[in-house]
């Protein structure tokens, strides 16, 4: 909330819905036209959000924990994981999808691409990546056999902290 009454003050109340909820495509067209006005809103965001990932990971019970995060690598939450899934798709897909999904233009979505880590990059520097250009059909099994990797790398780790507290 803080941060939404901050982005409030920033950016004028027409940036704020009548619900109060933030107007998501109106703060993305500034901030994705104006370098200045994203590097305001990551100066004030990025903390908060790894400070509620933090929380949320060292609460965690489960054998695994998922941290989605679309700037995994851009930020320092890579140093919050022990091995990165990519889940990737060529970029004209990307595109073609998010405008279908959000009803957004094709160049915006490109200006947002073009401000994130190159695909070529992401995908060197991750441990695991799942083709999201593939068949929808074949979606479960890829999933699965990512989950029973993590699952196993899991044991493994914990394994080994047994051994040595």
């Amino acid at each position: 909330m803080p941060a939404l009454i901050a982005i409030g003050e920033r950016f004028g109340s027409q940036i704020i819905q009548p619900d109060g909820s933030l107007d998501r495509a109106a703060l993305r067209q500034i901030i994705f036209t104006d370098p200045d006005q994203k590097l305001w809103l990551e100066s004030l965001l990025h903390p908060l959000i790894r400070d509620w990932i933090v929380e949320r990971l060292q609460a965690a019970t489960s054998a695994y924990v998922i941290l989605e995060s679309p700037l995994l690598f851009e930020t320092d939450q890579h140093q919050l994981v022990d091995k990165t899934v990519l889940v990737d798709l060529p970029v004209e897909l990307q595109i073609d999808r998010a405008c279908a999904r959000d009803g957004n233009q094709a160049d915006q979505i490109q200006r947002i691409i073009d401000a994130q880590m190159p695909r070529e990059e992401k995908l060197s520097r991750a441990d695991i990546v799942l083709d999201n250009a593939q068949s929808l059909e074949s979606l479960a099994a890829r999933v699965t056999a990512v989950h029973q990797t993590l699952l196993s790398l899991a044991k493994s780790a914990s394994a080994s902290q047994e051994k040595n507290p």
